[in-house]
């Protein structure tokens, strides 16, 4: 994936370091368990959240530094965030709107203060519409390769793209269809992730023009991209992790339907072709 040297918009919020914000670290074992969180098993972030504040304490919610990424990571956070602004401003412009990014991308360590309520890496990366900003411990970059299997620059800005779409959708209002407690194979918390999915395609069309080439993928990077979205289908992650699969648990779709919405955002480049709440088969 090519990358470096593309333009960085600076919407970095950087906590590392500032410590746990009095949330006490899950063992080893636990992380691995609860990596898989809202990302994976979409538990609304409100009642995930909420569960953490009973467990470990509301703790604070504190600013970190803004825009100064020196480490390689952060600076490759800092460019594709920069790139779905790059993509998705236009977009909202030939729609008669201004795009507004995401408040910022919170880089953190172990535990943070969000607008949802206190945040910890276990959860994996997530969107708050209640701030606007999307939460990202980077060891989740490893866990995506060792646990799901998902290796490549490709497949991180997957991750980065799919969470921006969830900002796409809290400004076009699409989150509010889904209540509180959705889950099953034909259901809006589905639908809701796969248009994500969708959104993500949606940026790897458009990046590279929309970066003057300074942001592209090739067909092998798109391929990575697919994998991320096939790892963390609702079937995979569910056989891997208690040996079958229950459907009416389904959150965020199987293997199969992630790749096929990311697929069709990547062919299409249009986010009209990612109405999955319109769509009659998922």
């Amino acid at each position: 994936m090519r990358w470096q040297g593309g333009r960085r918009g600076g919407n970095i919020e950087d906590r590392r370091g500032m410590g746990a914000g009095g949330v006490a670290g899950l063992g080893v074992g636990g992380v691995i368990l609860a990596a898989i969180g809202y990302f994976v098993f979409g538990i609304d972030p409100q009642t995930t959240l909420s569960a953490v504040n009973q467990a470990g304490g509301a703790g604070v919610q504190r600013e970190g530094v803004r825009g100064v990424t020196a480490d390689e990571a952060g600076q490759f956070v800092d460019v594709v965030e920069q790139s779905t602004f790059d993509v998705w401003s236009p977009i909202f412009r030939q729609a008669g709107r201004s795009y507004d990014r995401p408040a910022a991308v919170v880089l953190y360590d172990r535990a943070t203060g969000t607008g949802c309520g206190m945040g910890q890496s276990a959860m994996g990366p997530f969107y708050c519409p209640a701030d606007r900003k999307i939460y990202l411990d980077l060891s989740f970059w490893q866990e995506l390769e060792t646990r799901f299997g998902a290796r490549g620059e490709a497949a991180r800005a997957y991750v980065i793209a799919h969470e921006v779409g969830h900002h796409v959708q809290h400004l076009t209002g699409q989150t509010g269809r889904v209540g509180a407690g959705s889950r099953g194979e034909d259901s809006a918390a589905v639908r809701l992730e796969l248009q994500a999915d969708c959104y993500a395609g949606v940026w790897v069309a458009r990046v590279g023009e929309a970066s003057g080439g300074q942001v592209a993928l090739d067909p092998s990077d798109i391929e990575d991209g697919m994998r991320a979205a096939a790892a963390v289908g609702d079937d995979a992650i569910q056989q891997r992790t208690q040996g079958r699969v229950v459907p009416d648990a389904f959150t965020h779709g199987t293997s199969e339907q992630r790749m096929a919405w990311f697929r069709t955002g990547v062919r299409t480049g249009d986010p009209s072709a990612c109405d999955t709440f319109a769509a009659a088969r998922l």
